[in-house]
C-alpha cells in the first residue's frame, strides 16, 4: 500500500488539474513550493511538439467538425508526466499518469482541444469523489496506525486503486503509450445524428512498457531525450479513434470503462514531426481546455470536463502571475 500512498500523494498534489477538488487544492497553503511556481499543479513536467492531423474518409460520417472533413490540419501536442513535481524523474513509478494533450488548428483559425491519459478509465467519476480522494490522501500520515484514510478510501473505491496501480508503469516512450480521454463527448454529423463516444490515441509503433530493471537504467529525462531521438528517424504517429457508446453505456462517469467489444471509428492519423522551439517557454504559455470544442462535437452529461476547465483556468492564471 506504500506505493499506492505515494501515487495518491502525487494525485492529491495535482488535484487542481484533475477534478473538481481543484479549487479547494489551489487555495490550500503549501499547494505550490517556491521552486515550483509557474508550473502546472499536475502534469508539471512535459514537452511540446508539433505535427499534423489527417482525417480518415469515415470521420465525417460521425462528426461535421471541420478537422474531420478532409485535408491535413496543424496540431500542437504536449506530452507530460502526471506528477506535480516539474523535476520528477521520468523513470519514477510516481511520475504517472502520462498525458497527451492535442490542440487542432482548424481551417479558418479556430482551435479545439483533446486530452488523454495513459489509463483507460479515470480514478473517480465525479468532482465530489475526487475531493474525497484528495482529503483522504492529505489526511494520511504514514507514521500513524492502519487503516490510513487513503486505505479506507481505496477499499471503498476499487477503480481508484486500479488507476493508481496501473499508472505506476513506466512507458518505453511517449510514442509507445496509448492515451484515453475517459470523458465522453457527443459527436454530431451533417444530418444531425448524435452519437456519444470517447477518444483514444493509439500508437502506430505499438504499446511498450519497461520492466523495473529497464526503467532503473534510464536517465531522469529519458522520455524527452528518447522522443528527440525518435524524431531524428521519422515522425511519431497515433491513430485517433473514437469508441462509441451502446445504448445504456454510462456517459456521466469517466471511471466506468466501456467493454472492448464496443464499435470504434478510425478518425484519422496524428503525425508528430518535431519538438517546438523553446519547449519550456511554449508549455508555460499553453493551456488545454476539455470544453474547447467546435461545431460537430458537444459535451455529454459527464460532469468532469466543465469542472476541469474551471480548474485549468485557475491554474493557468496562477502560473501567469508567478511568471510576472
Amino acid at each position: 500500500m506504500n506505493s499506492s500512498f505515494s501515487a495518491l500523494q502525487r494525485i492529491a498534489a495535482g488535484a487542481a488539474i484533475l477534478a473538481g477538488g481543484a479549487l479547494w487544492a489551489a487555495a490550500a497553503p503549501g499547494a505550490d513550493g517556491d521552486d515550483k511556481r509557474g508550473y502546472r499543479v499536475a502534469h508539471a513536467k512535459g514537452i511540446v511538439c508539433e505535427g499534423t492531423f489527417v482525417p480518415s474518409t469515415g470521420a465525417a460520417k460521425l462528426s461535421k467538425a471541420a478537422h474531420f472533413q478532409g485535408g491535413s490540419v496543424p496540431v500542437t501536442i504536449r506530452f507530460s508526466d502526471g506528477s506535480a513535481d516539474p523535476f520528477v524523474p521520468d523513470n519514477s513509478h510516481n511520475a504517472g499518469p502520462r498525458g497527451m494533450a492535442v490542440r487542432f488548428t482548424l481551417p479558418g483559425g479556430g482551435l479545439t482541444d483533446v486530452e488523454g491519459q495513459d489509463h483507460n478509465g479515470f480514478a473517480v467519476g465525479t468532482g465530489e469523489e475526487f475531493l474525497a480522494l484528495l482529503k483522504a490522501a492529505l489526511a494520511t500520515d504514514p507514521s500513524r496506525p492502519h487503516p490510513w484514510p487513503v486505505e479506507t478510501f481505496l477499499r471503498a473505491h476499487p477503480r481508484a486503486l486500479k488507476f493508481v496501480q496501473h499508472t505506476a508503469v513506466v512507458p518505453a516512450s511517449y510514442g509507445t503509450a496509448a492515451y484515453f480521454s475517459n470523458n465522453a463527448f457527443v459527436f454530431v454529423n451533417k444530418d444531425g445524428v448524435k452519437q456519444a463516444g470517447r477518444y483514444q490515441f493509439l500508437p502506430v509503433a505499438g504499446r511498450r512498457d519497461l520492466s523495473d530493471a529497464e526503467a532503473g537504467a534510464k536517465s531522469r529525462d529519458f522520455l524527452a531525450e528518447e522522443l528527440r531521438t525518435r524524431f531524428a528517424r521519422g515522425p511519431v504517429e497515433f491513430r485517433l479513434v473514437v469508441q462509441l457508446a451502446n445504448a445504456g453505456d454510462p456517459t456521466n462517469d469517466a471511471s466506468l470503462v466501456w467493454p472492448d467489444d464496443r464499435r470504434t471509428i478510425e478518425m484519422g492519423t496524428i503525425r508528430i514531426t518535431s519538438v517546438v522551439t523553446d519547449s519550456d517557454s511554449a508549455q508555460k504559455a499553453l493551456v488545454f481546455f476539455p470544453t474547447s470544442l467546435t461545431e460537430g462535437i458537444e459535451l455529454s452529461d459527464d460532469p468532469l470536463p466543465a469542472l476541469r476547465t474551471s480548474a485549468y483556468a485557475l491554474s493557468f492564471a496562477r502560473r501567469q502571475r508567478a511568471s510576472q
